[in-house]
């Protein structure tokens, strides 16, 4: 791969403040809003290094994300892999950035480009197209909350650990565990950090998912047609339910558990590639190998009619 220089910050002014000064004041106030405390342990979460965080405009799932980020811990991170979904352009298996550095609004962030090459040469995965990797946002999103985590653990930039950023495509359940085998020497390390990026539940017409449960069962579930709200409990309990259901999933540790469960509902988590080659290289690790741990769940909007819609977001953290 020929390296191009910098990614530039292509989501700011837009999806976020461009602006380097009230950026840092909105994520530091959302860092504020999460307890000092989660799950009994003060923040971050000693071995925390996995987390799980979603990726829309900081305004709809910044105060979500910022409890993933406080829990994560970084103090030993020698680099930070992002892995997340594609959503410019189809894509099986894996790719990496051709660039050298991703750009947020207060300076570059290096990219290990040792890794990105030997992880492209020993599993023939290719580069992301370039005008792609400026369009997407699933991991540029995480970037001014990493680059704020990273300056409260290291300081100065200069010291800052590189970072490896993966798109992981649409692959079916066995290409998944493919990807977690050669994912699980880089999560044992405890010199690298990941965060897998992800929304959960796109719910209406525009997502074409506009499932309805009347009786709150999977069995139940059908798809809304017309205009009028249902006579039943209102549209954000089903939202709820297949959510939830996927969490739980999630939380059994077993790749094969989610992965079935969204088979099963159908539910539109666009992360669930980068979720789920996490999940198998989890599994790598053996018996009584680490599991996510769920610390918080909002939705973009209460639906209660069909021409309503709402995004799902959730953090959750592993320690590893």
């Amino acid at each position: 791969m020929a390296p191009r220089d910098t990614r530039r910050p292509g989501k700011a002014g837009s999806w976020y403040t461009g602006d380097p000064t009230v950026l840092r004041s909105q994520l530091e106030e959302y860092l504020a809003r999460v307890p000092d405390q989660i799950d009994g342990n003060g923040l971050p979460i000693p071995g925390a290094r996995v987390i799980i965080a979603p990726h829309a405009g900081y305004d709809y799932s910044g105060p979500t994300a910022a409890w993933a980020y406080k829990a994560l811990d970084l103090s030993k991170a020698k680099r930070v892999f992002l892995l997340g979904p594609s959503h410019t352009f189809y894509l099986r298996g894996c790719a990496v950035t051709e660039y050298q550095n991703y750009g947020t609004p207060w300076g570059k962030l290096k990219i290990d480009e040792a890794i990105v090459a030997e992880i492209s040469k020993a599993h023939d995965v290719p580069p992301i197209p370039g005008n792609n990797d400026d369009k997407e946002h699933s991991l540029e999103m995480h970037l001014p909350y990493l680059w704020l985590r990273l300056e409260q653990t290291f300081g100065s930039p200069e010291n800052f650990p590189p970072v490896v950023p993966i798109l992981v495509g649409d692959n079916n359940k066995s290409e998944e565990k493919e990807v977690g085998k050669w994912l699980a020497p880089y999560l044992k390390d405890p010199e690298n950090a990941f965060i897998v990026s992800s929304d959960f539940c796109h719910w209406g017409s525009h997502f074409d998912y506009t499932v309805y449960s009347p009786d709150g069962t999977v069995e139940g579930m059908k798809r809304l047609r017309g205009y009028s709200a249902p006579d039943g409990p209102p549209i954000h309990e089903t939202i709820k339910m297949v959510d939830d259901l996927a969490i739980e999933a999630i939380k059994t540790g077993k790749h094969s558990n989610f992965y079935d469960n969204l088979k099963q509902t159908k539910n539109t988590v666009c992360g669930r590639h980068p979720i789920g080659v996490t999940m198998a290289a989890l599994e790598e690790l053996g018996e009584g190998h680490p599991v996510f741990k769920f610390v918080q769940y909002q939705r973009s909007s209460m639906v209660t009619e069909p021409s309503d819609s709402s995004v799902s977001y959730v953090s959750a953290y592993a320690v590893v």
